[in-house]
């Protein structure tokens, strides 16, 4: 009896031990592995010595035994993303941006339901996203500007009420503005510059109410400006140029001085622009990284 007492006494140690020292489960670590393996991990900026604890592998956060944090912003990972990232199921933060990732978003990857920031932008993943995004009930950024995706925006980012920055820019969406999205009561910034998106702008954008920014030029949009756009009280970015708009009268109500940057393709608005200072703009200058990442 005393040595069943004393084995699982020590197996309990030994596994307090490992999770202290920042070790993780093996199928976490598997699906660490997969990711090196699938992106040629050996020619990294900053490779990672399998061979070595978990806890020193650059960019990975690692809290209570588990992975929450995947940073490996502009270290030159090349290949696909594997389907067992999905493994990695307490991740807050996936970082990839500034890589050149190629193929389709994993189908698992929409088990990442802890996500709190989703970065992928500038690499050149194709497809569609996913209608599981849904599943991101904390997210609150989801950046995947200049990739090569196609299909729709999905309804189902209308559920993402924490979701604060959605960047879609630069890739080649169709279709229509989901109405779902006027539901993001905490959307901050809104980026689907140069995309095919066509028809109208959905009257239920109005409803972000503390919505900074507003990037919607170079689509195939249509008809008139909502109405519903002079309760964006908040707005200081609007940028609907180069589209096929047939009435701009709804800006016309709009407070010009509430602007930082305005454009559109009605000459006749003119507003007193204030001084203009890029920096503060999300979309301009897209915060890619973490604070730490240019030690």
């Amino acid at each position: 009896m005393n040595r069943i007492a004393i084995f699982f006494f020590y197996l309990m140690f030994s596994t307090g031990i490992s999770f202290a020292s920042g070790q993780v489960s093996p199928k976490e670590k598997a699906a660490l592995v997969d990711l090196y393996n699938n992106t040629n991990g050996s020619e990294w900026n900053s490779s990672w010595d399998l061979t070595a604890p978990v806890n020193t592998w650059k960019g990975v956060k690692i809290e209570k035994g588990h992975v929450v944090g995947l940073t490996l912003f502009m270290n030159n990972l090349e290949g696909t993303l594997p389907e067992s990232i999905g493994d990695l199921k307490h991740l807050s933060e996936l970082n990839l941006a500034f890589n050149q990732i190629t193929g389709v978003l994993p189908e698992d990857i929409v088990k990442l339901e802890e996500l709190k920031i989703f970065r992928l932008e500038m690499n050149r993943i194709k497809g569609s996203i996913p209608t599981g995004v849904g599943n991101f009930e904390k997210l609150e950024v989801f950046s995947m500007f200049n990739n090569f995706l196609t299909g729709q925006i999905p309804e189902s980012f209308g559920k993402l009420k924490n979701l604060k920055e959605l960047n879609l820019s630069s890739n080649n969406i169709k279709g229509t503005i989901p109405k779902s999205l006027g539901n993001l009561s905490n959307l901050e910034a809104l980026g689907l510059f140069e995309n095919k998106l066509e028809g109208q702008i959905p009257a239920e954008i109005g409803n972000l109410g503390q919505l900074k920014e507003l990037v919607l030029s170079n689509n195939q949009l249509g008809g008139e400006i909502p109405a519903e756009f002079g309760q964006l009280a908040s707005l200081k970015i609007l940028q609907l140029q180069n589209n096929r708009f047939n009435s701009f009268n709804a800006l016309h109500t709009m407070d010009a001085n509430q602007f930082l940057v305005f454009d559109t393709d009605d000459t006749t608005l003119s507003p007193k622009f204030n001084d203009i200072q890029i920096d503060r703009t999300r979309m301009a200058d897209t915060k890619f990284e973490d604070e730490n990442e240019n030690e």
